[in-house]
């Protein structure tokens, strides 16, 4: 990563922009389309604060990004995932490297299935009925959160 001001401050920016996307999530269960934005229109900026190539660097990027998008917009037609946060898993696929964004998606199934099993033993606790709406954001801010901390706090990775 390069020394530059800029790549050290784009980080943080993601991380309170993912913050804020998962309270918002939490509480409404809604993402606003600006925070889903900012995350998008700021990954450029890191490309090229990291030193990132055109090519195939920057096309790797943003092909991989689609590609993620594309699957969850699959979940989000069967009803699975609201749109925000298939907006918000795009959004965020732009700033990681293939490798990390497998990473992050795994990090991102175990929180949210731990959510959901939350959720369900709620429902059942109170005898409630009706369908479930998991707060799926909350997840994949987590899983981001996680995975721009583990380079601070595990120094010792390749």
């Amino acid at each position: 990563m390069g020394h530059s001001l800029l790549a050290w401050l784009l980080p943080v920016l993601l991380g309170a922009l993912l913050l804020s996307a998962g309270i918002e999530d939490a509480r409404t269960r809604e993402i606003a389309n600006r925070k889903n934005a900012a995350i998008a229109l700021l990954a450029p900026l890191w490309w090229v604060a990291v030193g990132l190539s055109p090519w195939p660097g920057m096309a790797l990027q943003l092909g991989v990004a689609l590609g993620v998008t594309a699957l969850f917009v699959g979940a989000f037609a069967l009803g699975q995932m609201g749109g925000g946060d298939v907006k918000l898993i795009g959004a965020l696929s732009l700033w990681l490297t293939p490798l990390r964004l497998l990473d992050t998606l795994l990090v991102m199934s175990v929180i949210g299935g731990a959510l959901t099993l939350l959720f369900v033993i709620e429902r059942r606790w109170r005898a409630g009925a009706g369908a479930i709406e998991v707060p799926y954001g909350v997840a994949i801010a987590a899983a981001g959160l996680i995975t721009l901390a583990e380079p601070l706090v595990n120094q010792f990775s390749a």
